[in-house]
């Protein structure tokens, strides 16, 4: 999940433009002549002003328009996501706020149907053959020819976006995808093992306290997780478990 949200965070960033987030900078564009790759990126000096050429992975202001205006009036079925809506500021076309489950609906199922048409082919194809991956690799049945399947694509699509993307987009949580896929071979589903439905049995916990005060410097988080643990140190005496269970010998007895 964690790496869906890293990975959604950096796409997002860099085709909105948006400061603080994109990972394409004037610095990148300096890396980029320094390394004397991508030409067409390198940025043009002109007397005191530097300009930046536009890059092909970069969304037009009328696209960008259009990329809040689809989340913005999106409708789905109840349950299948919180409401993305309030995260998109149509006025400064900003999408932020984004939490770990709305960047996991965004780039399985929704980025592939908003960007196409807008970015050329050449960006969109690995931008839809990541989302396929992690589709399969979320999904509650998984056979072994799929996943073997995505273990040989993965590396593919992650050369086509180093063929687009600038360097600096490929932090260590972008290359991390290459794993999944063996890691799901040796653990099964990845629904079993993602925080999702913790994270929501903490949202459903968080009701019950109210306005009952949190000891002072503690977190709500962090307040439930006391309270659970007190909990579990009352009870645990009645269930065996290795650590309450009486020392046996070598004979059993």
């Amino acid at each position: 999940m964690h790496i869906e949200k890293n990975i959604c965070d950096n796409i997002m960033g860099t085709i909105m433009n948006v400061k603080g987030k994109t990972k394409d900078t004037i610095k990148t564009r300096l890396d980029l002549q320094e390394m004397n790759i991508r030409p067409e990126l390198h940025h043009i000096q002109k007397g005191e002003k530097i300009e930046v050429p536009t890059a092909c992975y970069t969304l037009s202001p009328e696209d960008k328009h259009k990329l809040c205006l689809f989340l913005k009036n999106l409708k789905v079925p109840d349950g299948f996501s919180s409401n993305i809506s309030q995260c998109v500021n149509l006025k400064d076309h900003k999408i932020s706020g984004l939490k770990s489950h709305d960047c996991h609906v965004l780039l399985q199922h929704l980025l592939p149907f908003a960007l196409r048409g807008m970015l050329s082919k050449e960006v969109c194809e690995p931008l839809i053959e990541l989302s396929l991956c992690f589709c399969i690799l979320g999904s509650k049945e998984l056979r072994i020819d799929n996943l073997e399947h995505i273990e040989a694509q993965i590396p593919i699509t992650l050369c086509k976006l180093e063929k687009i993307f600038p360097p600096s987009f490929f932090d260590v949580m972008v290359h991390l995808p290459i794993h999944l896929a063996t890691e799901a071979k040796i653990a099964g589903t990845i629904h079993y093992r993602w925080m999702y439905p913790v994270e929501r049995w903490l949202y459903f916990l968080k009701s019950f306290i109210g306005n009952r005060a949190c000891p002072e410097g503690c977190t709500v988080e962090g307040y439930i997780a006391n309270e659970c643990m007190t909990l579990c140190s009352r009870y645990l005496h009645r269930i065996d478990t290795k650590f309450n269970q009486p020392e046996r010998n070598y004979d059993g007895v």
